[in-house]
């Protein structure tokens, strides 16, 4: 949660073009290393005690992601009708088939770049991100499922080399075909198995690193890349090429290193850092569309006293919305399979 927040930060005061966080558009690579790290867990440890269900795995990515999304999308239409223009209106029209059809990164790759003149107005732009991960959870157990009974070394060397060919093809693509490798899987699948590779390693160790000082250093130096990912890289940096290895890497580092025992591992476990990184996935969706109608609205830019409403109503309205929306349909007591579904 921790690793969560810092993320959502980092995206958020990007985007709304706070100076000195050039670099902020890294947070979306944290989140694809969490995601790996923490779906190959889950499905490891169902796997384990053979209590795998691809039905049970799809609904609870179901539960997690869609409920939240609809109710973000659904209160954004009727501002979006009162206050954009027709063409726009299409626009954000076809951008909300593409998110419920989870190819908006393929959508967004068709009509503009990440970082082109224009993309600022974009109401659901950030839902690229949504659809990579979604597509990696279309494949992914499947291909474990396929692959398990091979044994753990096996599947890492798979998910080692299936990583090292989307490196290599990312690297190439970042300069010949940019757009492309920002936003489509096969660019961006070895972000997430890098998480997953965690996952496997960690699997097969038995436990996560304790104390000691290399983790405090390793921890420190994960932490540190992370940073300076955010501050220094910038829209002129080469992504997701090798450039990427730096955020990666720290995350990787962060997660295996940092703990109870290290002071990295204190501090973004502090109350503050994991109560941000709860309401993060709620933070995530609101973020965008709220800058994005406050641009059309002229608010072009961000000074401290803007921002600190900005950030003001972006807090309650991700609070209200982790609150009755995410937690309620999570529950299934409240909402059986079948009504998910």
């Amino acid at each position: 949660d921790g690793l969560r927040a810092l993320a959502v930060i980092a995206v958020i005061l990007f985007h709304a073009g706070v100076v000195g966080f050039s670099g902020g558009y890294v947070g979306v690579d944290i989140f694809f290393v969490i995601s790996g790290y923490l779906i190959t867990s889950i499905l490891l440890s169902d796997m384990t005690k053979g209590t795998f269900s691809l039905v049970g795995f799809y609904e609870r990515r179901v539960r997690r992601i869609l409920p939240a999304l609809f109710f973000v999308i659904l209160i954004s239409v009727p501002f979006a009708w009162i206050w954009l223009i027709p063409s726009d209106m299409e626009a954000f029209s076809k951008s909300i088939l593409a998110v419920i059809a989870l190819v908006a990164n393929i959508f967004f790759w068709r009509s503009s770049g990440y970082f082109h003149s224009g993309a600022e107005f974009k109401y659901l732009l950030h839902t690229w991100s949504l659809s990579v991960e979604e597509q990696y959870y279309l494949f992914f157990p499947i291909v474990l499922l396929i692959f398990w009974r091979a044994g753990i070394f096996r599947l890492t060397v798979l998910v080692l080399i299936v990583g090292l060919l989307s490196l290599g093809l990312s690297e190439l693509a970042t300069y010949y075909k940019p757009v492309a490798s920002f936003y489509l899987l096969p660019t961006r699948a070895w972000e997430l198995m890098a998480g997953s590779l965690v996952a496997l390693v960690l699997f097969k160790r038995g436990a996560r690193v304790s104390g000691g000082v290399l983790s405090e250093v390793f921890g420190a130096a994960g932490l540190c890349m992370l940073l300076y990912s955010i501050f220094w890289f910038d829209s002129n940096t080469p992504f997701p090429g090798l450039y990427t290895l730096v955020p990666v890497l720290g995350t990787m580092a962060v997660i295996v290193f940092a703990n109870v025992h290290t002071v990295v591992g204190r501090l973004l476990g502090a109350g503050v850092f994991v109560g941000a990184g709860l309401i993060s996935y709620s933070v995530y969706l609101w973020h965008q569309p709220i800058l994005a109608f406050a641009r059309h609205n002229g608010i072009l830019d961000f000074n401290a006293p803007k921002l600190v409403v900005y950030c003001s109503v972006l807090s309650v309205l991700s609070y209200f919305t982790w609150r009755y929306v995410e937690q309620p349909f999570r529950d299934r007591d409240r909402f059986s399979r079948q009504s998910v579904f």
